[in-house]
């Protein structure tokens, strides 16, 4: 039986360089009826466990530590027993987050993370943050993309620890090689693919 990809939208706010702003998430559960992974936690852990309805969590795949993805990743990691996967190249934004709790390991390019008998493997995408990570389900022909890769280009790089150049090139060289119907599921917003991103980089320069 092939796994099952669920959405989960959770409503905060995102706090970075002295200024905070409201925010829908979006929360990725992919799984089966027995166990499942949760791909970020922002904002209310309760919805986020309610969803999760009993599964075993193998993991909480974190695609960045911006507050508005980790806000409720500890409370959820509690009440279901899972760890907290992080690239460690994010922990500069992690500990402004939960300066007494570090993640539980570490995830790092390459990575692959066993679910319902389907496989995601980590993609490092540093630009939007140091260790941005998407999570690659070749399977279901899809690709978690945090915000590192949006519908309709790029994620923010105007905070710090980002950078535009970086993230270019992680999209295109890490990205955009992945087959252009490859469903692009992002940290924020509507669904997208590749082969439309494709054509959205292709106008954009650095």
């Amino acid at each position: 039986m092939a796994v099952t990809i669920e959405n989960l939208i959770t409503s905060g706010t995102f706090s970075l360089d002295g200024g905070t702003w409201d925010v829908d998430n979006n929360v990725w559960i992919v799984g089966n009826d027995d166990e499942c992974v949760i791909i970020d936690s922002p904002h209310d852990a309760a919805a986020i466990v309610n969803q999760v309805r009993g599964r075993k969590v193998v993991a909480i795949l974190l695609t960045h530590a911006h507050n508005d993805h980790i806000g409720a990743a500890r409370e959820v990691a509690d009440a279901v027993g899972a760890p907290i996967y992080l690239n460690a190249e994010d922990m500069v934004l992690w500990n402004q987050v939960y300066p007494d709790a570090a993640p539980d390991r570490n995830h790092n390019d390459g990575d692959e993370f066993q679910v319902g008998g389907a496989t995601l493997k980590a993609i490092h995408t540093p630009g939007h943050s140091p260790g941005s990570t998407c999570f690659y389900l070749e399977s279901e022909g899809t690709v978690f993309t945090g915000d590192t890769l949006f519908n309709g280009g790029p994620g923010a790089t105007g905070r710090s620890y980002s950078d535009y150049p970086t993230i270019l090139s992680s999209i295109r060289e890490r990205l955009l090689t992945l087959p252009a119907d490859t469903v692009v599921r992002t940290g924020h917003g509507d669904n997208t693919t590749i082969g439309a991103e494709q054509e959205t980089l292709a106008k954009v320069t650095e």
